[in-house]
């Protein structure tokens, strides 16, 4: 199946027509699959099944918790039980981390977090005051340094395989977000390839594995 988070279009664009290719059912939050089924955004015949937030729904072999996230539109992360016992959480399109979210990150094997701007390159490019402003905002997304914050925090608590997800195509780079996890890290004494592994991942391009 697929797991939708939202339904701003850089998320969900691509959906109908690998629907129409590969008819998979489609999981979600009950507002993001009602926009998707009034506009569109999947084949009639789709099997669309909604998702409560907070409980742990069976997909298949996995277990799958969806979780609020603040941001402009309803949206969900996912929290993922493998039937090996192994747990990863996704969180994308947030500008703050909630309860729900640090309660959906801890004690993860894996964890896929944004990763979305540099605030230099934001305040200092072209994107207008009011869209800058939305993106800073606690509905907004994350910058490189809330990221690297927080995965200070969760390598502390023994988390150590990391994914930085959801990049701005204008306002952050792969090694901009690097450096600045890296630097975060090194100033707490934590050395990346020995303690942890972190990547990013790429817009346009399959990313390395991350076996977890």
């Amino acid at each position: 199946g697929i797991l939708v988070t939202h339904e701003h279009s850089d998320h969900v664009k691509g959906l109908s027509t690998f629907l129409k290719k590969y008819p998979l059912p489609v999981y979600g939050a009950e507002e993001t699959l009602e926009f998707l089924d009034a506009n569109g955004g999947v084949p009639a015949s789709c099997e669309l099944t909604a998702l409560t937030p907070g409980r742990e729904e069976d997909i298949g072999v996995f277990g799958v918790k969806a979780f609020p996230t603040s941001h402009d539109v309803p949206c969900v992360g996912y929290r993922i039980h493998t039937p090996d016992e192994k747990t990863m959480t996704i969180a994308t399109d947030l500008g703050v981390l909630t309860p729900a979210v640090h309660e959906a990150l801890s004690g993860c094997d894996l964890v896929a977090l944004e990763s979305n701007y540099d605030l230099h390159m934001l305040r200092s490019g072209p994107y207008p005051y009011y869209l800058r402003a939305r993106i800073e905002s606690v509905r907004g997304h994350l910058s490189n340094d809330e990221c690297a914050a927080k995965l200070l925090e969760l390598i502390q608590e023994g988390c150590k395989k990391f994914a930085l997800c959801h990049l701005s195509q204008e306002n952050n780079t792969p090694m901009l977000a690097l450096q600045t996890v890296f630097s975060t890290l090194g100033t707490a004494g934590v050395v990346p390839d020995k303690d942890c592994i972190v990547q990013t991942q790429r817009r346009n391009e399959v990313s390395p594995a991350l076996a977890f």
